[in-house]
């Protein structure tokens, strides 16, 4: 010990060399930790990984911890680097004006401070772990205890010569320490991880001189904020005794704390000698916390006993509370819901960032918010909660009332309830556009904004509108320079309605620049009449508008979209299917119906059969897929009628290797009436309905079923664990041999309308890419002209940026929720990195974008959101510019149809939508929304979200009508 000092000095003198410095940008000298439980869980292990991920979704390091020579090469030995780790840490998300919307400090009950530790607690854990750590001389090493460490390698060296006795530990509270911090999986494996932790450990006490006097106390502290104790059920992992009482016995921290300081109250004497007996069990049971803690209960009380007895006799405890604690039994709380979990709570925000967060570093939930990471959102929190609340507020029938949501076409005071509302505010920035409001009314972590997929009704007109107007801004570019009679002679298929009208506008009009012809492809007109049947989808259908006295008007396309007609936007898309088929094919592809004698009718025909197959295929798949084989064949035999022939002929397609016993069998047990059933019968049906006797087309007539249905239920049987790509796959040459009698037939109208439905979907594979380029959120579009008035779906977030692309001149701005992360901060693995947000991108002419801004804002001037008219305002009091398409979707299962006519229908989820701009820099949407059977009983058109944004525009007016961001100042 007298020579502590001089073997003291030169430790302390290197330690200091063990430096690391914040530098900008990216660090050139830098070792990140490979496992250890304290660096797996702060994510330390991870940022190799997380890092370059980041950099690839456009972050920036722009600062980092460059470790010193020394550092680098002391860590590089496999020793853990020293600094002052924390004791708490978690994940810190910030607002977009820096205040705190979600704070995770793990472990969060821990002692501050040493003096905040009750010395019965100290006492007792030095007396268990380190009698000696507060009694050394100042320069001493709090490391090393050296009689316990010769007593514990001596006991070790006995296990090896297999002398008797029992084995004694020699790890201090400080090699604990690194242990289960930074060792793989907290474990010691090897003499050479003990070697690892007492270097590491005594690097780091002398870091800042020779005197560990208080380190030392530190350490004691450390210790018992961070002990592990395993994970318990409905909490997750636990670390400290703080955190242990609540976990294990639902114990108070503070209060446990306050009777153990204070002193003895006879009123209180059981209750401390409670709370002592749980910190203690908590002391034992980290040896094995697993076990103690989780099975064996009746092990850790008579080593708590055993504990309390040796504390009593070594005077650390005196009698009564030895007697007191003998007297108790540890009481171990019942699981429960996860309290150690994030609650979710209507500040849908909050959790949208969170789950942003963790997709964007792929991480749980659970994992984030164990992170030692600070994050800036771009949510406003004062503006998120103020909208969150309100609305909650309106499932109250009263306040509903209030702001004007009863009523005819919006809800009834029974219904306020079952309404659920999706917000989401966008703010165009200089670099992207920045989510300010992002809620909903659900208590729930899915966001309808970006996760849904809802039919948003008349919503896509906008979409159908976009695509229109594009394709006439295609249509100038490629003719504006052509001369009057090239015009009025080129080749343009019959049915291309649109390249007629650009050609023939060229040819007369005047002003021939694109603004010009934009705003006259505006005032096109179409029929309202709902008297056609249109072929689409393959098949008939019929369209109807919302009100009958639509019906025989002949609105230009800009009143279509103002009032929302249907029949027109159906008649426009038709017209850019046409001309979809002409442009994307050598020729017109409407050519093809005019000569039957077109060798591209072959190839048509051939698409035909494959997608035609392949729908039935599915059909089929989903059928059978989680069936026996008795179960399929139930199935299959529960529709037909069943006669000899029918069930042979599918007995030895499907069984193909049965015996003639069992094809007997079977048939006299699905046919037990049959008299004529004689063996002479079944033998020759046996040996008729044989392999390879008949085609598969023909094998399905004689059953009686389609023959794809019997392919798809043989290829099941022989490959159990095959998947429906595995079954397409497998089947072209079948597909193409059940449709074999399309190319022998004589009728050509049954070959032109297959090859009608291929150039519509051809033509849709085409409109879909226009539509994903301006941020459609799905992988297809559904083949028909219903697409006009929403059935394939769209997404509230989507349509968002829809908006944001026209409000921003036609440039798709990058969409930004985090704006910067910090890891690890004051660790030598500190980085910091800013989003870069990537240059917009040009997705429409400027010119189509103003066509389009100026005819959503006849929408709210005089169309069908007109309510909103004159709702928001500048601060002196003139208009604030408000344009956006409303949409109702009245999602249904059709239960039947006569000649393309839904005449009855069950109802699935009811959608209002309103996506809008506000003024120059603000835009999005919301919807109304009610899931299920239950929209049923619901009414509501976009009338509702449009008296919900108004009703919101006392809440919005201060952020919007700022003359810098809302998020400028406070």
């Amino acid at each position: 010990m007298h020579t502590a000092y001089y073997s003291s000095k030169p430790i302390a003198e290197y330690a200091k060399t063990l430096t690391y410095q914040l530098q900008q940008g990216p660090a050139q000298r830098i070792v990140y930790p490979e496992s250890g439980p304290f660096d797996e869980r702060h994510g330390y292990t991870k940022l190799p990984l997380l890092l370059p991920r980041l950099q690839e979704r456009g972050f920036n390091i722009i600062s980092q911890a460059e470790f010193s020579p020394a550092l680098q090469n002391y860590t590089l030995q496999g020793f853990f680097p020293p600094y002052r780790e924390k004791v708490q840490s978690g994940l810190y998300l910030a607002d977009c004006r820096n205040e705190t919307i979600f704070d995770f400090n793990y472990p969060q009950r821990v002692y501050t401070k040493p003096q905040e530790i009750p010395l019965v607690v100290a006492h007792s854990l030095l007396f268990i772990e380190n009698r000696n750590l507060l009694k050394i001389p100042a320069t001493a090493n709090p490391v090393m205890d050296w009689p316990r460490f010769v007593m514990a390698a001596l006991s070790q060296v006995g296990k090896v010569l297999s002398v008797g006795g029992q084995s004694a530990g020699g790890s201090t509270l400080a090699t604990q320490i690194e242990k289960f911090r930074h060792s793989p999986m907290g474990l010691t494996q090897s003499f050479r991880d003990k070697a690892v932790q007492i270097v590491s450990g005594t690097v780091r006490v002398y870091q800042h001189g020779t005197n560990t006097k208080g380190m030392r106390t530190r350490i004691l502290q450390d210790y018992l904020n961070t002990v592990p104790l395993s994970s318990a059920p409905g909490h997750g992992e636990v670390h400290g005794i703080g955190d242990g009482l609540q976990a294990w016995f639902g114990t108070d921290f503070r209060r446990a704390n306050q009777l153990l300081s204070a002193p003895v109250e006879e009123s209180t004497r059981a209750e401390r000698a409670a709370y002592f007996r749980q910190i203690l069990s908590l002391m034992i049971a980290q040896r094995r916390p697993s076990y103690y803690l989780l099975q064996g209960h009746d092990d850790l009380e008579q080593l708590t006993d055993s504990h309390i007895r040796l504390l009593g006799r070594a005077g650390v405890i005196d009698a009564t509370l030895r007697d007191d604690a003998l007297a108790q039994r540890l009481q171990f709380k019942a699981p429960e819901s996860d309290k150690a979990k994030v609650e979710q709570d209507s500040r849908k925000g909050i959790n949208a960032a969170r789950l942003r967060l963790a997709n964007l570093l792929d991480q749980s939930l659970y994992d984030l918010d164990r992170l030692d990471l600070n994050a800036h959102s771009t949510l406003h929190k004062d503006l998120q909660q103020k909208v969150s609340a309100y609305l909650k507020s309106l499932a109250n029938p009263e306040t509903a009332a209030k702001y004007g949501l009863i009523g005819e076409r919006l809800l009834s005071p029974q219904g306020t309830d079952d309404v659920l509302y999706t917000f989401t505010l966008f703010e165009k920035t200089a670099d992207g556009n920045r989510v300010r409001v992002q809620t909903d009314s659900t208590d729930q972590p899915f966001d309808l904004n970006e996760h849904s997929k809802l039919e948003l009704g008349s919503t896509a007109k906008l979409r159908v509108l976009s695509t229109y107007l594009e394709i006439v801004a295609e249509l100038h570019t490629s003719l504006v320079d052509e001369l009057p009679d090239t015009l009025m002679t080129m080749e343009i298929a019959p049915n291309d309605h649109i390249t007629r009208w650009a050609a023939n506008y060229l040819v007369s009009a005047q002003d021939r620049s694109l603004p010009a012809m934009l705003e006259a492809a505006l005032d096109r007109t179409y029929s309202a009449s709902p008297g056609e049947r249109f072929f689409t989808g393959g098949g008939l259908q019929v369209f109807n508008n919302f009100n009958k006295d639509e019906d025989g008007k002949v609105p230009t396309v800009r009143q279509s979209l103002q009032n929302s007609h249907n029949l027109p936007f159906v008649r426009l898309m038709r017209d850019i299917v046409a001309y979809s088929s002409s442009y994307q094919t050598t020729g017109s592809s409407s050519l093809l119906l005019l000569n039957d004698k077109d060798k591209k009718r072959e190839e048509y025909l051939r698409k035909f059969v494959d997608k035609e197959g392949s729908e039935f295929m599915h059909r089929f798949w989903r059928k059978y897929q989680k069936k026996t084989l008795e179960e399929r064949l139930d199935s299959m035999f529960d529709g037909l009628k069943q006669t000899p022939d029918r069930i042979a002929a599918v007995h030895r397609y499907l069984l193909p290797d049965a015996d003639y016993a069992s094809f007997a069998k079977f048939l006299q047990e699905k046919l037990p009436d049959e008299t004529e059933l004689t063996q002479a019968k079944m033998q020759d049906m046996y040996n008729k309905y044989g392999p390879g006797k008949f085609s598969l087309p023909d094998q399905g007539y004689i059953a009686g079923v389609h023959p794809l249905e019997l392919w798809v239920l043989s290829y099941m049987n022989s490959h159990p664990d095959a998947g429906f790509k595995d079954a397409v796959a497998a089947s072209a040459e079948q597909r193409q041999q059940v449709y074999r009698w399309l190319f022998k037939t004589s009728n050509r109208s049954a070959r032109d309308a297959r090859i009608r439905i291929m150039l519509e979907v051809e033509a849709f594979t085409e409109i879909h890419q226009r539509w994903q380029r301006l941020g459609y959120p799905f992988d297809h579009l559904v083949p028909s002209l219903g697409t006009a008035l929403g059935s394939s779906g769209d997404r509230p977030a989507a349509l968002a940026e829809l908006i944001g692309i026209i409000q921003n001149d036609g440039v798709r701005l990058p969409t930004i929720r985090i704006d910067s992360l910090h890891f690890a901060s004051n660790t030598p693995y500190d980085t910091s990195l800013l989003f870069n947000a990537s240059p917009g991108e040009r997705v429409m002419r400027p010119e189509v974008a103003r066509a389009l801004k100026k005819a959503l804002g006849l929408v709210v001037a005089d169309g069908t959101a007109r309510r909103l008219n004159g709702s928001f305002n500048h601060k002196d009091g003139t208009p604030l510019l408000i344009g956006g398409k409303t949409g109702t979707g009245d999602n249904r299962i059709a239960t039947q149809v006569v000649r393309g006519k839904k005449v009855a229908s069950t109802a699935t989820s009811r959608t209002a939508t309103f996506v809008f701009y506000l003024g120059d820099n603000y835009f999005g949407t919301l919807t109304a929304f009610v899931p299920g059977k239950g929209a049923d009983d619901f009414s509501f058109t976009s009338a509702l979200p449009l008296q919900v944004l108004k009703g919101m525009a006392q809440i919005l007016q201060p952020y919007v009508n700022k003359d810098s961001s809302m998020c400028s100042a406070k």
